[in-house]
């Protein structure tokens, strides 16, 4: 673990390790993926440009860090989002991202990682970059 990782409530310590061996050295917050009814248990759409997830509890969706944006098929370009899924078959996850920052401590990169809920099996399935300011926001949109 890097010094200035943040590691939040709630993550598991195998989703924690694997999204921080991720990082590649850059310091990073981990934020786990809580549902309004309190629900961790996800179905995750995925692309190279966000994500979406499920609450398996009670169905509501969110979009995690700036996803919205570029949720639209002309962002895509040939890139469309489909379903996250585990090598032993569920489609069931324990979602955290990992925001990596930058020097003056805004996010660079946002990393989304998944647990099976199933077999505890840990992958990052989206990751990409961002290049604007203020980006103080996305560390609450998890």
């Amino acid at each position: 673990m890097h010094a200035d990782d943040q590691v939040g409530a709630g993550v598991s310590a195998d989703l924690a390790v694997f999204l921080r061996n991720a990082a590649d050295g850059r310091p990073v917050k981990i934020a786990a993926s809580v549902c309004g009814c309190g629900g961790r248990a996800f179905c995750v759409l995925v692309n190279a440009s966000g994500a979406e997830r499920e609450c398996s509890g009670c169905g509501s969706r969110a979009f995690i860090a700036d996803s919205e944006e570029y949720w639209n098929e002309e962002s895509w370009e040939g890139d469309e989002a489909g379903a996250a899924g585990c090598p032993c078959g569920s489609e069931e996850f324990e979602a955290a991202v990992a925001f990596s920052l930058g020097g003056d401590g805004s996010v660079r990169w946002v990393t989304v990682g998944l647990r099976c809920i199933e077999d505890g099996f840990c992958g990052i399935y989206a990751d990409w970059k961002i290049d604007y300011s203020p980006t103080e926001h996305l560390l609450t949109m998890v």
